[in-house]
């Protein structure tokens, strides 16, 4: 009976085993199925309107600060990691030598308008003179007639009258003389004024070259961010085209999200994107917009480009950079830098966008020179109001 008891409780056993492993892979087969039931549904629903990509970087413009004249460097005003703004003084240059060639173009337009001056002078004095000659030629001739009239009565010697020939020979003579000076001299200053002048034009551009030259002594930032790479030191000799330090405007930053080329199919400029920074974490998240599409992939650009033509060929998957533009409002909540690395998901559910940019996404940096010109303008109405006192006209 003992044994008969002892197979029976086995048997038990082994059927008590197999069932629980039975239900057990029931079990996980269900939830198998339920979890691809689950990720199908969540693909069919949600994930197929969203491509995404972690290979994703913060780019800014890196605007570099560069001397645009060779001089010393006096005075540093800003270093590495300050926020500057639009037309702060970041650098101060010798102006020793540019402010002597300011003054000598000064020098040189006042100087101009007093020649020009002079040559509008010598068109009355050459008038004059040729009006003096027509009344001593008229004289002439009037003589020459009375005493060719009295020779023929013998009152005038034969002598006397070749005289008053001569007479009028030299006065016609000093006639062409006077009428060929006056000529020359209008053609010098015909049709323009003292401020028109080629002299003066001349000089004036002379005085906005020494200006824009001096104005180039003080080096301010284009436009409001944070300096970076520094170079610049106090004391240094730069040559032209030096560069001291560069701006980066944090304000203007954008994403330069690298998708494959597999994942671009519903990709168009215009639709929305979400993007995480790995500085903040997933507690904060930025809310874009696609700009555009790159021009080409990265190895396309590349120093030595891929040669697929020759030898043997695998297939690599390329990446191409979309750019992603980030909302203002954001960026100056949760500051973001160049190079950081995000992760960018895109909402391609909207498809009717176009594939392309149509428009310039050039942001204006551009470095003014309009102080210097305006200065050098009061300057040049200062020397000619100074110099061109009761000029005379044409």
């Amino acid at each position: 009976m003992s044994e008969s008891s002892s197979a029976d409780t086995g048997d038990t056993t082994g059927n008590s085993r197999a069932s629980s492993r039975r239900r057990g892979l029931t079990l996980l087969a269900a939830v198998a199925v339920t979890g691809v039931i689950a990720w199908s549904l969540y693909w069919f629903l949600y994930a197929r309107f969203y491509e995404t990509t972690d290979d994703a970087y913060v780019a800014a413009d890196v605007i570099t600060i560069t001397s645009r004249e060779p001089a010393t460097v006096l005075a540093i005003h800003a270093d590495d990691t300050q926020s500057v703004q639009r037309g702060q003084l970041l650098v101060e240059l010798d102006p020793a030598r540019a402010t002597v060639a300011m003054q000598a173009a000064e020098a040189d337009l006042a100087q101009s308008v007093r020649s020009v001056r002079a040559q509008f002078s010598k068109v009355d004095e050459f008038k004059a003179m040729l009006a003096n000659a027509r009344v001593r030629l008229a004289q002439s001739q009037e003589d020459f007639r009375r005493r060719e009239a009295s020779a023929e009565g013998g009152a005038v010697s034969a002598e006397e009258l070749r005289h008053a020939r001569d007479a009028v020979t030299t006065a016609q003579s000093s006639l062409r003389a006077n009428d060929s000076a006056l000529k020359q001299a209008q053609a010098v200053v015909e049709g323009t004024s003292v401020d028109s002048s080629p002299n003066v034009l001349a000089a004036i551009a002379r005085v906005h070259d020494a200006a824009i030259t001096l104005s180039h002594m003080q080096l301010t930032a284009p436009v409001a961010g944070v300096v970076a790479k520094r170079t610049a030191q106090i004391g240094q000799h730069v040559a032209a085209g030096t560069p001291l330090m560069a701006v980066v405007p944090l304000a203007r930053v954008w994403v330069d999200a690298n998708f494959k080329e597999g994942q671009l199919e519903g990709v168009r400029v215009g639709q929305p994107a979400t993007i995480t920074a790995d500085i903040y974490g997933g507690s904060v998240s930025y809310h874009g917009q696609v700009q555009g599409l790159g021009a080409g992939t990265g190895s396309a650009f590349a120093l030595l480009p891929a040669q697929n033509a020759s030898g043997n060929w695998i297939k690599i998957v390329q990446r191409l950079p979309v750019r992603i533009a980030l909302d203002a409002t954001e960026l100056r909540d949760h500051p973001l830098r160049v190079g950081l690395s995000v992760a960018v998901s895109i909402d391609i559910r909207d498809t009717t966008g176009p594939l392309m940019s149509s428009t310039s996404l050039a942001t204006d940096t551009r470095a003014e020179d309009g102080d210097a010109k305006r200065q050098a303008d009061r300057i040049v109405a200062s020397i000619l109001s100074q110099n061109r006192a009761n000029a005379p006209r044409p």
